[in-house]
């Protein structure tokens, strides 16, 4: 599970009925799983959710947020000056920060809040389940969302989904794989189907 997710990671969650949560997994550092990107007056920022005992092998449900570090306002800041301008900001923005201001003690708690506001704000329908256990998708390797989308690999190398250009706040060149926070400020309610229309393939 992502904090914050890019559109890609919604328009691969729209290719199933139901969405299985993996808390089961060693959690990856230098992955998704604690940072998103926005779009800044100065260009991308990444804003990352500090956590501690990375140095072990720890499940993914047991990763705790590092809450001496001043993240939160460092976050809430960033957003606010980056789409406190945008054509939708004031009627998201109090639901997502009242999410993140909640002083979360596991990240796979607050990341799980705000996927589900998220698919709100997108009008999207996902159900998700919580495995039982770690999963390792042998007979459908296809559908293993962990690490699909990933700051390492290129997202053009994912054939499944080309995102559609829209409005931004900033600059005159559109940037892509940002957060679908930059989607939702600045489209609003056809937020969901933008991402929609960027599905040019389904998964087998």
């Amino acid at each position: 599970m992502q904090y914050l997710p890019q559109p890609q990671y919604f328009a691969e969650l729209l290719q199933d009925d139901t969405l299985e949560i993996d808390g089961f997994e060693n959690f990856v550092k230098q992955s998704y799983r604690n940072r998103c990107r926005i779009l800044t007056a100065n260009g991308i920022d990444s804003l990352t959710v500090p956590v501690s005992g990375v140095g072990k092998k720890i499940l993914a449900k047991d990763i705790k947020i590092d809450h001496s570090q001043k993240w939160l306002t460092r976050h809430c800041r960033a957003i606010q000056s980056a789409y406190g301008k945008a054509p939708f900001y004031e009627y998201y923005a109090d639901d997502l920060f009242t999410i993140i201001k909640k002083q979360h003690k596991f990240l796979f708690d607050l990341s799980n809040d705000l996927l589900t506001q998220c698919l709100e704000f997108l009008q999207l329908s996902v159900a998700l389940n919580f495995t039982t256990g770690y999963s390792d998708f042998k007979n459908m390797p296809e559908n293993d969302l962990r690490s699909k989308i990933n700051p390492k690999k290129n997202p053009n190398d994912i054939n499944t989904y080309n995102q559609v250009a829209y409005q931004q706040v900033f600059g005159n060149d559109f940037v892509d794989n940002l957060s679908v926070i930059d989607l939702v400020f600045c489209q609003g309610p056809q937020a969901g189907a933008i991402i929609e229309s960027g599905i040019v393939k389904k998964r087998q």
